[in-house]
């Protein structure tokens, strides 16, 4: 490999192992919202990331693609889609961790994989191999367990893993139009009437608005959402450009692992046990998915030499 290679997989590793590091500690940041609701949290993180991204737009002078977009109503229909999934995946999750239920959305994370590779068979009829589909039946082994003998219903985790997987599964289809700042940019400035309504309407009739109510520092917080939001999104997008489709799958399980040390040793969160056998059967499953993936590299890898 020649050196400018190496040093581009080392540089793109840095940024993915930075992007899944910082929505690991998600957890903290949230948390640190209190006793701001999750909608009014929602709409800021919304509002400040169209600012934050709009800037870097003016700044780049980036601003030729979206009168294109515009008169590509198809795209925009894409678009819209993946921006009510993204914020549903937000929606619910700022209340996991707000209410105290932040290992249920490390779960959801955990799960997500899984997910995407059971929307691939359903959605774009994909067809897996043995081990994916061992992997894949292991995790609804996991949520059958979960949901008789643990006595929970993973109602979070399911939100959240499929409202993911799902918003992946558009990004795929409108993806190559739009890079990751256009595509966050477009998704936000969607959302951004309905986060206004939301503010108004908490404002009106929902006790008022938090924001500066508890000072500066909170108030620095609550526009940080933009800042937090878009960071990690943009090292996440830059990494996949330069590293193997392995190295992603490994380093994202930091996230959930993250997730969940925050909730028991930070948060004070109790995991039961029952819940962390469960927890256990879905690392079996995402340790059959992750040899899957190596193996199919590694194949694929000594197939290009031999020929």
């Amino acid at each position: 490999m020649a050196e400018r290679d190496v040093s581009e997989v080392t540089r793109g590793t840095a940024m993915g192992v930075a992007a899944y590091l910082l929505w690991g500690l998600f957890p903290l940041y949230f948390d640190a919202l209190r006793p701001t609701g999750p909608w009014e949290i929602l709409a800021h993180r919304i509002l400040w990331t169209l600012v934050l991204c709009g800037a870097a737009l003016v700044i780049l002078r980036d601003l030729g693609w979206i009168r294109p977009v515009l008169r590509q109503p198809r795209l925009l229909a894409g678009v819209t889609i993946a921006a009510l999934l993204i914020s549903t995946n937000w929606i619910v999750y700022i209340v996991a961790v707000t209410s105290g239920h932040t290992s249920d959305a490390a779960l959801g994370y955990f799960l997500n994989p899984l997910v995407t590779v059971a929307l691939g068979v359903v959605v774009l009829r994909e067809r897996l191999r043995p081990l994916q589909w061992v992997a894949v039946g292991i995790g609804v082994l996991a949520f059958v367990y979960l949901a008789v003998v643990a006595g929970t219903f993973p109602v979070t985790a399911l939100a959240l893993a499929f409202s993911f997987g799902l918003y992946g599964l558009v990004k795929n289809k409108v993806g190559a139009h739009l890079n990751a700042l256009q595509g966050l940019t477009l998704e936000t400035a969607i959302l951004a009437p309905i986060a206004a309504v939301v503010l108004v309407g908490i404002a009106l009739w929902g006790g008022g608005l938090d924001f500066a109510r508890h000072g500066a520092g909170h108030a620095a917080l609550l526009a940080f959402a933009g800042v937090a939001t878009a960071v990690p999104l943009l090292l996440f997008a830059a990494a996949a450009r330069r590293i193997p489709l392995v190295t992603v799958g490994l380093i994202q399980f930091a996230t959930p692992v993250m997730q969940l040390l925050c909730a028991v040793l930070f948060l004070g969160e109790h995991v039961s046990p029952e819940r962390w056998i469960g927890f256990g059967i879905v690392w079996i499953a995402l340790l059959l998915l992750t040899a899957d993936t190596v193996i199919t590299l590694r194949r694929a890898r000594s197939g290009r030499l031999a020929a």
